[in-house]
């Protein structure tokens, strides 16, 4: 399986990647990109199982990078990994067709649960 991280911090690239191993996922493929706009050139170079992705970044936020799936017809599994979580913004993702959104921080155990529906 191929996972696609966005986020405009390496660091925090890192620790997702890092969380997925420690959560039991290691051996899959994870790709990344740091923000938005970049993320949708390595959707279409990579074409990923699963994106995990930052809500605020610069060029093109989280939620514009879904829309932006979504009117392109690229339907992949997509979840937030963010440090906000109000209503409005699980509302947006979920409206967008985000199946979940994971608030920093997360431990590895947050990180199984969410990927044991996406990865078997």
């Amino acid at each position: 399986m191929k996972i696609l991280v966005v986020d405009d911090s390496r660091a925090m690239r890192r620790i997702v990647s890092r969380t997925i191993r420690q959560a039991g996922y290691e051996g899959h493929d994870i790709v990344e990109a740091e923000n938005g706009r970049e993320a949708l050139e390595v959707v279409k170079a990579e074409k990923p199982d699963l994106i995990l992705s930052d809500w605020h970044m610069p060029e093109m936020t989280g939620i514009e990078f879904l829309t932006a799936l979504n009117a392109e017809g690229i339907e992949i599994p997509f979840g937030f990994v963010t440090s906000e979580s109000t209503k409005e913004m699980v509302d947006m993702a979920t409206e967008g067709g985000a199946m979940f959104l994971l608030a920093k921080p997360f431990t590895a155990e947050d990180m199984g649960q969410v990927l044991g529906a996406f990865i078997s």
